[in-house]
């Protein structure tokens, strides 16, 4: 079967579930890569990926030849499959080549965008809502006078002339006009103005990319419906100095408030030079040597793991044992795994909160007195020294490596340097250290976020001005304080009768004037 699947206006979120579910069964699938590549992650590992911009034709027929073979394939579309769309001639192939086809509905970009500016446009009692495609209209006169909201996609260039039409042939030059570029997506900007002065403000604000103009009444709503562009954190570029993977949920978090995160690595972990230490550590873990066993690091989650899953075990090996995790992160590492943390700091999330809560050993209560640590190669001892005192024994083992990563790409290194990023996430001491050796300082107008006093003496060592603290050392914290920071920013510029400002926007040669 193929699949023609409509991904919405821009907002990877906005796929649908029945899409989502093709994706996972797809054994090929055919888009315009350059813009849907994030859809691939639904997909499962090794699907087959036909570029349409590698050969429009070429990818078609492959489409069709796959469908005839009994294989399951998705055709990714623009927003909604048959709403302004071109794949009418494609569906047309599949059926005269009787492959079955199913269509699936996307949000499509006029009321997906609208709704992202906060402009409502048919509701309740609304006599007329109209959307049209400017490149088949040659006269405006037969919608200048329409009823109710008029949506026009439009290349942004021609707003301006468009609105001199509607006003020509008719239109009051006083109705509101809002001209939205990058619909649904972090890029998005709104400008709003009537028809006479919308060249005005479009000079001012250079807008760049696909438009969406919605005329009408409807339009001042905006200014108490705006929920999108008025995110603590919108627009704002992030850079996490962490690997795609371990950045995972904490780049969610970011973009749940509006930022584009920009994931560096600063370290890169590699397995312990001799694995013997490390399958000792896992038989002695079988083989009941252990009354504790505690976790300091997802990676070393990660590595206990990789060593079960070597040696055919799963998460049943942990039965009996007490499991200590450092912070909430390395709890739900292990929860993933299939273990449940008996020990967690309610307090501090670090090694001295593990430690304040740690019980004594007791040779009454406790039949074993080992505890297995599997740590990085540059782990303090803070926490061996601790239980020791305590009267545990601790079989202190290297679990992984830690070692500098590679500069990231030039463009990467300049935006640090030259303040291209509005706010830096330090997660430890040695984020700061390897990130200012691996590409330099970050610019004085960038934000600096750290997780807590330690790190924050690190960044102030190198010269940096730490501007927000986590309230505890968790990373979920430190994004929500930094939120929380861009929030009180734009308030304030509000208050002041400014608009809100990126501070990237902020370095000297920066464009003055932004949209709101």
């Amino acid at each position: 079967m193929v699949a023609f699947v409509g991904t919405g206006p821009g907002d990877p979120n906005l796929l649908t579930l029945r899409g989502a579910d093709l994706l996972a069964k797809a054994d090929l699938v055919v888009l315009d890569r350059a813009a849907h590549e994030g859809f691939l992650r639904h997909c499962r590992a090794g699907v087959e990926v036909a570029d349409l911009a590698e050969g429009h034709e070429a990818a078609v027929a492959r489409m069709v030849e796959a469908g005839k073979a009994g294989r399951n394939v998705v055709r990714l579309c623009p927003g909604d499959p048959l709403f302004f769309a071109d794949v009418t001639a494609e569906i047309a192939a599949c059926a005269e080549a009787e492959v079955e086809f199913e269509i699936v509905p996307g949000v499509p970009a006029a009321t997906g965008v609208p709704a992202y500016a906060g402009i409502p446009t048919a509701t309740t009692g609304t006599a007329e809502f109209r959307v049209v495609d400017a490149s088949r209209v040659g006269d405006w006169s037969a919608h200048a006078n329409c009823a109710g909201p008029l949506v026009i996609h439009a290349p942004v260039e021609e707003a301006v002339a468009i609105a001199k039409a509607l006003v020509a042939a008719g239109r009051a030059d006083t109705t509101p006009i809002a001209v939205t570029v990058n619909g649904t997506t972090t890029e998005q900007r709104t400008v709003v103005a009537t028809l006479a002065g919308l060249a005005r403000e479009l000079k001012h604000a250079a807008l760049e990319g696909p438009a969406v103009l919605i005329v009408g009444d409807h339009v001042p709503a905006r200014e108490r419906m705006s929920w999108f562009e008025t995110k603590p954190l919108f627009g704002w570029r992030v850079l996490v100095p962490r690997t795609k993977e371990q950045a995972k949920g904490l780049t969610e978090q970011l973009r749940s408030y509006g930022a584009v995160p920009v994931e560096v690595p600063t370290i890169s972990v590699e397995p312990p030079r001799t694995p013997q230490q490390m399958d000792r550590a896992i038989k002695g873990l079988i083989n009941g040597r252990y009354e504790w066993v505690a976790f300091t690091s997802v990676n070393a989650v990660r590595a206990i793991r990789e060593k079960f899953e070597e040696y055919g075990l799963d998460a049943r090996s942990f039965a009996g044992l007490k499991v200590a995790a450092v912070g909430e992160t390395t709890a739900r590492a292990l929860a993933e795994f299939g273990v449940r943390a008996d020990l967690v700091p309610s307090g501090e999330q670090s090694a001295e909160g593990l430690l304040a809560e740690w019980p004594p050993y007791d040779p009454m209560l406790d039949p074993i007195n080992r505890v297995l640590l599997p740590r990085a190669d540059i782990a303090t001892e803070t926490l061996v020294a601790g239980l020791t005192e305590m009267g545990w024994e601790c079989d202190d083992v290297t679990a992984y490596r830690t070692v500098r990563a590679a500069p990231p790409p030039a463009p990467i290194r300049e935006a640090i340097k030259g303040g291209g990023f509005d706010a830096v996430l330090f997660t430890s001491s040695s984020t700061v250290r390897n990130l200012v050796g691996i590409a330099g300082k970050p610019h004085n107008v960038t934000v600096i976020a750290v997780i807590g006093p330690q790190t924050a003496k690190t960044a102030e060592e190198f010269g940096l001005r730490v501007d927000v603290m986590a309230d505890k050392p968790s990373a979920y914290a430190l994004a929500a304080a930094l939120a929380e920071y861009g929030a009180k920013r734009r308030q304030a510029a509000l208050a002041a009768g400014e608009t809100p400002r990126k501070p990237s926007q902020m370095r000297r040669g920066a464009r003055r004037r932004v949209v709101k």
